[in-house]
């Protein structure tokens, strides 16, 4: 009778889900959380190098040092490697604002009373990519043509041209269309999976323990360990999300600008 008790009191347990990322507006307008933290992010990015930069010296502050790193991590690793060393310079200021306005945004689904990461939303994600895609493809049109960047994406070099019908179209769609969706979607799901989980394992052992009692109080407090070790996990996909997102902004750049596919 105890058993069927608490699986009836299990089954009342309401886990979390999508309808959990749809906040509500603060004080009844249609301005959201998230809305909130991307502008407060972009705000946080640029007071960083501001402030990291007002007051250069010979001898960097422990400021300006962390500034200097952060901007050469991406310069170097990123831009100066993926792009090539005759055309990457432009599109510094591009890829470190996405490299840290991602990571920040990321990074808030980590933080006491902020606790959401702003991309878990998937139309700031779509939005974001659709910014990159506009990016990379005007690039490519100004340097090769509408035409020339056409033929560029969509006929590989050295194919058969009986085998160009088949392959056109699917070149146009990976490179053109699909892009865009795949980078949104990876960024996207990664949060969301992330945050979903930490929602899951935190809410899960406060039910375990109010609810469940006996088996619940030895599996509660893990459940919050797990949610714990949980969350270290996720600061170090919120950091290769940004990444990731940026180094593909480069490879897209790069093949945008480059003279064969």
């Amino acid at each position: 009778m105890s058993s069927l008790a608490t699986v009836v009191r299990a089954e009342s347990f309401e886990p979390p889900g999508p309808n959990n990322f749809d906040l509500p507006g603060f004080f009844g307008s249609s301005v959201t959380k998230p809305m909130v933290l991307i502008v407060l992010a972009a705000i946080v990015v640029f007071a960083f190098f501001y402030l990291s930069i007002r007051r250069r010296a010979l001898v960097p502050s422990k400021l300006q040092y962390a500034g200097e790193s952060a901007y050469g991590m991406v310069r170097n690793s990123i831009a100066r490697d993926i792009i090539g060393g005759h055309d990457y310079r432009r599109f510094i200021p591009y890829l470190v604002t996405l490299f840290f306005f991602i990571l920040v945004n990321n990074l808030f689904g980590s933080i006491p009373f902020l606790a959401f990461p702003t991309f878990s939303r998937a139309s700031m994600a779509y939005a974001l990519a659709g910014v990159s895609w506009v990016l990379y493809n005007a690039v490519g049109i100004r340097r090769h043509g509408f035409v020339g960047y056409l033929k560029l994406q969509t006929v590989p070099a050295g194919v058969q041209a009986f085998m160009l019908p088949l392959l056109v179209p699917l070149e146009f769609f990976s490179n053109i269309l699909v892009r865009p969706v795949t980078l949104a979607l990876r960024l996207f799901c990664n949060m969301f999976a992330g945050h979903l989980l930490l929602m899951l394992f935190a809410t899960g052992g406060l039910y375990l323990i109010k609810e469940v009692g006996g088996i619940g109080y030895i599996a509660g407090p893990l459940a919050w360990v797990l949610a714990v070790a949980i969350a270290f996990l996720e600061m170090l996909v919120q950091f290769l999300q940004a990444y990731v997102f940026t180094l593909l902004n480069a490879m897209y750049l790069q093949g945008a600008l480059a003279d064969e596919h």
